[in-house]
């Protein structure tokens, strides 16, 4: 089988779209199949991939905010290599020029609409939640899933990356036709490679003794990760006993960084790239506390939890998905003093019994393996059916 990703998010520069295509590309690979990305970039060039897989990078406008994504504006060039190309399935994820790229292009192939994020609850939600209900800012921006609707008409298959998004959008009146939840990264990330002279090392970092609580927060700088709302939390669980290390960059990097001074618990690292090395800081924390309440799957939280950390997490957004009891204290979403009571309750409890629950979960993640082998045989039922239509 030969898919198509006409993805305005895959990056340059990395990222966790990057990311999951770039293991997505080696798995299908390995399957006997092949995926081709179609991205917007700097200038026209084609890239081949290791392991398998190509990325056509078509010169596109950069988006004025954050220069290291495009957006496609002419159609054209993409039409064409999708002509030349061929697909059996043309995957898109962006509900902008993308989404009309793909819907306008006259070919035989399938076309799915695979969501991995949500406009609404990033952006409308977030800029104006505090002034209503949810329910009412949802009737606001009706607009907005009408728009939706009426490209998704002539796709073959809405597909989501799990129950959140699936939830969401159904929520709207949108009829979404296959739910297919993300994994981690297989062989990757493991209870084992927990180091304790690394935690030592790491608590140093935040002037702390190893006695001390180590808590990790991975994500992007960027408003909907509502990393100012945890390090308040963090502060108020207890300034002292307390370390956070968190890992990311982006556009409010500035702004978190002059929220941190002073304080020498809570140190900023840059994102780690490399996957071995970041499974094995990881794995050394003693909590995953996380912030955001509007992300569509909690990746970081699965990997937390594949690594055997225990997590603190927001009671909405992709991450609650996998906050069961035995191993996870959940908060008020954005509400700085119920995640800092959040943090004192999972600290307070017994470690050998957390821990024990840590591992049972770690051994029952589901991997991108299992995400895609499920995502191939729904695509196999998809062109059956288009074929006998």
């Amino acid at each position: 089988m030969r898919i198509v990703d006409v993805n305005e998010y895959y990056c340059p520069t990395g990222g966790g779209v990057r990311t999951y295509i770039d293991r997505k590309m080696r798995l299908l690979a390995d399957l006997g199949h092949e995926l081709i990305v179609i991205a917007p970039g700097h200038e026209n060039r084609l890239e081949h991939r290791p392991g398998g897989g190509r990325v056509f990078w078509v010169a596109a406008p950069r988006l004025p905010f954050d220069r290291s994504y495009g957006m496609f504006w002419d159609g054209a060039p993409v039409t064409a290599l999708l002509d030349e190309l061929n697909p059996d399935v043309v995957e898109t994820s962006s509900p902008f020029r993308p989404a009309w790229i793909v819907a306008n292009w006259r070919a035989p192939a399938a076309k799915v609409f695979f969501a991995h994020n949500d406009h609404m609850t990033a952006y409308a939600q977030r800029w104006v939640g505090r002034l209503a209900s949810r329910q009412k800012v949802e009737s606001w921006f009706g607009w907005y899933t009408r728009y939706l609707a009426h490209f998704l008409d002539r796709f073959d298959a809405f597909v989501t990356n799990g129950r959140t998004l699936d939830r969401w959008y159904s929520g709207r009146g949108l009829q979404v036709d296959a739910p297919l939840p993300l994994g981690v990264e297989g062989g990757v990330f493991a209870p084992h490679l927990r180091d304790e002279q690394l935690r030592a090392a790491l608590l140093g970092e935040c002037h702390l003794p190893p006695c001390a609580h180590l808590l990790i927060g991975v994500g992007r700088h960027h408003p909907e990760k509502r990393w100012p709302m945890v390090i308040d939390a963090v502060e108020q669980a207890g300034q002292s006993a307390i370390g956070l290390i968190l890992l990311g960059d982006g556009v409010d990097r500035p702004k978190i960084f002059s929220r941190v001074a002073g304080n020498p618990h809570i140190r900023l690292f840059k994102p780690i790239f490399e996957r071995e090395r970041f499974a094995s800081v990881l794995a050394s924390a003693d909590a995953l506390v996380h912030g955001s309440d509007t992300e569509p799957f909690g990746l970081v939280a699965l990997e937390a939890i594949a690594s055997g950390l225990p997590l603190i997490v927001p009671n909405e957004g992709g991450s609650a998905e996998f906050a069961a009891p035995s191993h996870s204290e959940s908060y008020n979403a954005r509400d700085a003093k119920s995640c800092a009571a959040a943090i004192l309750r999972l600290l307070a409890r017994d470690s050998v019994q957390l821990r024990s629950a840590t591992l049972d979960a770690a051994g029952r993640v589901r991997t991108d393996l299992d995400h895609l082998i499920d995502l191939l045989d729904y695509y196999n039922q998809l062109l059956l059916r288009r074929s006998i239509s």
